[in-house]
């Protein structure tokens, strides 16, 4: 079987995990919450491993965590403290962590490894929704310190062959990571947020993969694009995916507004 790969989105912190009364606000990710619930049964079988790439851990080489058992990371500040007591058992994938870095070395690309970190936010909150019985083990790579976008294209092309492994490749970020504007109710922002939200989906679902790379390598100068990542890290887990994709088409899975602003999420393949 080969895997499609996965962009989603992970959401604000441990929002799934807050009643209403503590986020202070009405209830936000209602389809996030239905869209990673659903994920498990949609893909219609379980991958040997996923291997996810988080907007939430840069090393200055492609660096995987190798733990068999790795712990959490609450890198997240000002929630409530019983979501610092959230735990996801999943096993880590050291084997996994051995094959990715025989990829990337291939490609010529540089690799690193770890055992210590434990998985951040991006991959353990929405994956206590995927597969809450944390029984898939999760090996979690690295962003590239630089967040050239060229670069993790070349990083996704260089694990494709995984995904006839029985590895599901999946990375985690946020299509709009504006946190300063997501909070601010002003047409504007909304107008700016829903035109790169229009261009990224039209990007990726580009049939011809040349050119939705293409244009992925040069998304800053898509229109609103500085506005909704003034930094680009939650955006580069997509480039992973779609480079993992090679010809396979895109498609928006899922899609909901927060606090006006478009949120969306692909699938390849």
């Amino acid at each position: 079987m080969r895997w499609p790969t996965l962009f989603i989105c992970h959401g604000g912190g441990p929002w799934p995990f807050m009643d209403q009364a503590e986020v202070g606000r009405p209830a936000m990710w209602g389809a996030l919450d239905v869209y990673l619930r659903s994920l498990d049964a949609s893909l219609g079988a379980r991958p040997k491993a996923v291997l996810a790439i988080s907007g939430h851990w840069e090393e200055g080489a492609p660096t995987v965590n190798a733990g068999a058992r790795p712990p959490m990371l609450y890198d997240y500040y000002g929630f409530p403290p019983h979501t610092y007591t959230l735990v996801y058992p999943a096993p880590g994938a050291p084997e996994l962590a051995a094959r990715v870095r025989e990829r990337l070395a291939s490609a010529g690309i540089p690799s690193g490894e770890e055992t210590a970190r434990g998985f951040d936010h991006g991959v353990f909150i929405p994956f206590m929704l995927i597969y809450p019985e944390a029984d898939v083990p999760i090996l979690q790579l690295s962003l590239k310190a630089g967040l050239d976008p060229a670069a993790h294209l070349a990083i996704g092309r260089a694990l494709a062959p995984l995904r006839d492994e029985d590895v599901l490749i999946v990375g985690s970020g946020l299509s709009f990571h504006n946190l300063r504007a997501l909070f601010v109710e002003d047409p504007r922002a909304i107008a700016l947020a829903e035109q790169f939200d229009a261009w990224l989906a039209e990007t990726c679902e580009a049939g011809d993969a040349a050119e939705r790379d293409r244009r992925l390598a040069g998304w800053a100068g898509a229109p609103g694009a500085r506005f909704c990542h003034p930094r680009e890290e939650h955006l580069l887990p997509l480039m992973v995916a779609a480079g993992a994709a090679g010809k396979d088409a895109g498609r928006r899975a899922y899609a909901e507004r927060v606090l006006g602003k478009p949120m969306s999420g692909f699938q390849f393949g």
